[in-house]
């Protein structure tokens, strides 16, 4: 899990909730108008912009943001190391009863024992890597869409309840509740997309080029472990994805 997720969502919408709690009362910033205006039609403009399996697997994608299972790379790099220095001293087929936790290793570990060709390994594992930050990408523009929509149909809202309220101005009683949903749906428009739908297409986002790194290094540890590649020389290649001050030593070799 990514506590920094949830602290930073609870963060805001506390800070929120206290401004609204210390200057009266709770109730007039309920008004359900603008809750059906920006809720409603945030969502409905959502399906039109997307298929509907896509925006109703939203909620899914969006539990990547806060369930997250940390993997460093250079954990990463230590075991590819270790995998070589098997394959260089006993061969791949000592690799066969080796299990991995990281399922894409694991795949493309396969790939090289059962004696596949390694370019077809590494061109299938890239357009493996290819294909998920695509489909990475289409969660992140869903919530970036509706980051886009929530302030518009707060607009939209805030348009209707001056109408409303232009329209009424000889009866004093009415005045209030437009002007309560004009400004009402402008503050819910402003909460979704800056405190929930904005950050969370953000850490997708990140977390998609988190993903990308890890699986473009192990695409190059499998391809160095298929050609026999001496493991320090790997290790250094596979240091490259890394930060200087990151960087791994291991005590592998040929």
């Amino acid at each position: 899990m990514d506590p920094a997720t949830l602290i930073g969502m609870i963060g805001t919408l506390g800070c929120i909730a206290f401004a609204i709690l210390i200057g009266g009362q709770v109730l007039m910033f309920v008004n359900v108008p603008s809750i059906l205006i920006v809720f409603g039609g945030t969502l409905a403009v959502t399906f039109i912009k997307y298929p509907l399996s896509h925006t109703l697997g939203a909620v899914s994608v969006a539990l990547k943001a806060f369930f997250h299972k940390p993997e460093l790379p250079s954990e990463l790099i230590l075991k590819a190391v270790e995998l070589a220095t098997v394959a260089r001293r006993e061969g791949l087929i000592a690799l066969e009863e080796v299990k991995l936790d990281n399922e894409f290793m694991a795949k493309g570990l396969q790939f090289a024992v059962d004696g596949h060709d390694p370019e077809i390994v590494k061109r299938i594992l890239g357009m493996e890597i290819n294909l998920t930050i695509e489909r990475h990408e289409v969660g992140q523009s869903i919530f970036k869409g509706m980051g886009d929509s929530a302030p518009a149909m707060g607009m939209i809202g805030t348009l209707i309840g001056l109408v409303q309220m232009m329209a009424n101005m000889s009866d004093p009683s009415s005045i209030g509740p437009a002007m309560a949903v004009a400004l009402l749906t402008t503050l819910y428009g402003a909460v979704i997309a800056n405190a929930i739908a904005l950050p969370i297409a953000d850490k997708l986002a990140y977390r998609s080029a988190e993903e990308k790194l890890k699986r473009s290094l192990i695409l190059e540890a499998i391809y160095g472990i298929q050609t026999g590649a001496n493991p320090m020389v790997l290790e250094e290649t596979l240091n490259t994805f890394l930060p200087i001050g990151d960087r791994v030593s291991s005590k592998g070799g040929g």
